[in-house]
């Protein structure tokens, strides 16, 4: 397996407040192998702090880039994975770090991968989840399950690294070369769909009731290819037509 896999790995850290965490988690992801760190709208950054922190890790501090939102951060990407240590109301694909590791490196083979963390307290919001394929979460005492954001990064991507020098058996078997639809892609599909379902008046955006985002868990658990997607699309399209002809 070839490790330029990793440059289709981004670590992305979600409105970190200590700019020390930036600098620690950038020391634990070179450690692991990984170079491409995203931040989206960190509280300080760059800073004196997070350079003293990364011990070392300057370069992937140097080439961190900076988004104003974390769809931004996404482009491009196929496979999205959010981490998480509380349970929602509303159930997302749950992966443990070992599974989330062979899926990451499954995809990575064929295309843009993000892992995505939270902020220190509060972690992703539902809004932040919904741009998620599946979320995986760090076994932790109970009592006290709530990890430093650097050291989520580094469990994370140690586990990516065993898993990519084969110390894994990789069960998830081959996936067929066609690259997942993108971030944006899937972006384009939501706002594609939800416009039709109101044009057929199945979906009343006043009283969304939760739809849009149970179909969004829907299609990011299957996640379609970038084939599959087109084939979608065509179909809200050939929709849209039969129902202007109707009204015609």
């Amino acid at each position: 397996m070839s490790f330029r896999i990793f440059d289709n790995i981004r670590v992305v850290l979600v409105a970190t407040t200590h700019a020390g965490n930036i600098g620690a988690a950038a020391r634990a992801m070179k450690g692991m192998g990984h170079r491409r760190l995203y931040l989206v709208n960190p509280k300080t950054f760059p800073c004196a702090e997070a350079t003293a922190r990364a011990a070392g890790a300057d370069d992937v501090l140097a080439g961190a880039q900076v988004f104003g939102s974390l769809a931004e951060a996404l482009a491009g990407c196929g496979l999205v994975i959010g981490t998480s240590a509380r349970r929602r109301s509303l159930p997302w694909p749950m992966l443990d770090p070992v599974a989330c590791a062979r899926r990451v490196i499954q995809e990575a083979e064929i295309g843009e991968v993000a892992l995505v963390f939270g902020r220190e307290r509060t972690g992703l919001t539902n809004e932040e989840l919904d741009l998620c394929n599946s979320v995986v979460r760090i076994p932790a005492d109970p009592a006290f399950n709530s990890l430093n954001v650097a050291a989520a990064v580094q469990i994370i991507t140690y586990e990516v690294m065993r898993t990519a020098y084969g110390n894994d058996p990789m069960e998830t078997g081959p996936r067929e070369n066609t690259p997942l639809a993108t971030a944006e892609q899937m972006a384009q599909f939501y706002e594609h769909l939800e416009r039709l379902m109101i044009k057929i008046e199945f979906f009343d955006p006043d009283k969304p009731r939760r739809l849009m985002r149970r179909l969004k868990r829907l299609f990011n658990r299957v996640q379609p290819d970038q084939n599959e997607i087109n084939i979608l699309r065509g179909i809200l399209a050939s929709a849209e037509k039969a129902v202007r002809k109707r009204r015609n």
